[in-house]
């Protein structure tokens, strides 16, 4: 009883008593007048996914399972459960946070949210992404390269997704795990953002917080973030930079020889050789000045002084050519500053520690 009416002060509010004092909404007001989502039944859920069959099961976590469904309406679904290893107060924190966190947002480019269902477990619905992830778009070998327009277009339309969740929200959101495995593709190929497990509010009278334990996945971590759990706008920012590098070169955040993909792009970022970031597979088939905003975007993204990093909305107006900052910004490398209190050479990825994520990708991985 306690969950379901949290559940209703999530979509519908508290009624104020007689004589008490107005209290500031939680969420958009206008969302609270319409929710978009409802809760399912276990029934319904259990059907759709036909049992929880492992047939069925498209992405595992540390914290969750997917599951993908079909609805008796034909709609396709994706079911988020929480993960059996964690003890029952923990799995309803993390439903809950998540839940309160992606309940009331709304854009393109963020996956949505549809339902959940807290009988015999929590579990959250969403829209399943047909197309799976763009990692899993990417990195198989078995697969033509992605050709470069939709690269560009799925870095745009990510930027975008990611600058409605800095700017757009009435409660700032901080994903702390964004990379090519959480950016989902639709029947259509438009980039998604997803898992919201690890996203946290931060109030606009607040600069950052500190986290802990430190979660997410290692190449992508920004240096205060992975050495101090200091999270903000710009920790986002600094993965977006390696998730268009990934864009850029179809290679993993961190390889196998331990070496991060920062690493590995900052010489040629540095000296402006950036076709050779460029994927060998694409040939000369890519745009120029696209791949331009892309890498300077990037270069821009990872440097390792959160403060000399963009916001979101300057990292879009260099991508979308909006604003011509270029003539006001250098390439990281050209004019870092002196006094840095980390590099990436610092940052030691191991087999043991290559990826620390709880999440897990909601979607398909195509066959």
């Amino acid at each position: 009883m306690r969950l379901k009416s949290m559940l209703l002060l999530f979509k519908f509010g508290r009624r104020r008593r007689k004589g008490e004092a107005a209290e500031p909404p939680l969420f958009d007001a206008q969302a609270l007048k319409a929710p978009a989502w409802r809760c399912f039944s276990y029934e319904e859920v259990h059907r759709a996914t036909n049992g929880f069959n492992q047939d069925n099961l498209v992405g595992r976590g540390g914290h969750a399972e997917v599951y993908r469904g079909v609805l008796e309406d034909g709609h396709a679904i994706a079911v988020k459960t929480m993960a059996r290893a964690s003890s029952d107060e923990q799995k309803e924190k993390d439903f809950l946070t998540e839940l309160g966190t992606v309940g009331h947002v709304r854009h393109a480019n963020v996956s949505p949210l549809i339902g959940c269902c807290i009988e015999r477990g929590f579990h959250l619905i969403f829209e399943f992404a047909s197309n799976g992830s763009v990692s899993s778009n990417l990195h198989d070998e078995s697969r033509p390269p992605m050709e470069w327009k939709l690269r560009y277009d799925i870095a745009l339309g990510t930027a975008r997704g990611l600058h409605y969740l800095h700017k757009g929200c009435q409660r700032r959101i901080i994903h702390r795990d964004i990379k090519a495995t959480n950016i989902l593709l639709t029947h259509n190929f438009q980039p998604q953002i997803s898992d919201f497990g690890l996203a946290k509010w931060l109030p606009s009278e607040w600069i950052h917080r500190t986290v802990k334990p430190i979660e997410g996945t290692f190449g992508c971590l920004a240096p205060e973030y992975f050495m101090h759990g200091i999270v903000h706008e710009k920790t986002d920012v600094f993965a977006f930079g390696v998730f268009l590098l990934e864009i850029i070169s179809a290679r993993n955040p961190v390889d196998g020889s331990h070496m991060s993909l920062v690493s590995w792009a900052k010489p040629y970022l540095r000296d402006g050789t950036i076709r050779m970031l460029v994927d060998s597979r694409l040939g000369d088939h890519y745009d120029c000045e696209q791949l331009h905003k892309l890498a300077f975007a990037a270069s821009l993204c990872i440097i390792p002084a959160p403060t000399s990093r963009p916001s979101m909305t300057e990292v879009l107006n260099i991508i979308e050519g909006k604003e011509m900052v270029q003539d006001q910004l250098k390439l990281a490398g050209e004019d870092e500053e002196k006094e840095e209190l980390w590099d990436f050479d610092d940052l030691d990825y191991s087999d043991e520690e290559s990826n620390t994520s709880s999440s897990s990708t909601i979607g398909s991985s195509r066959s």
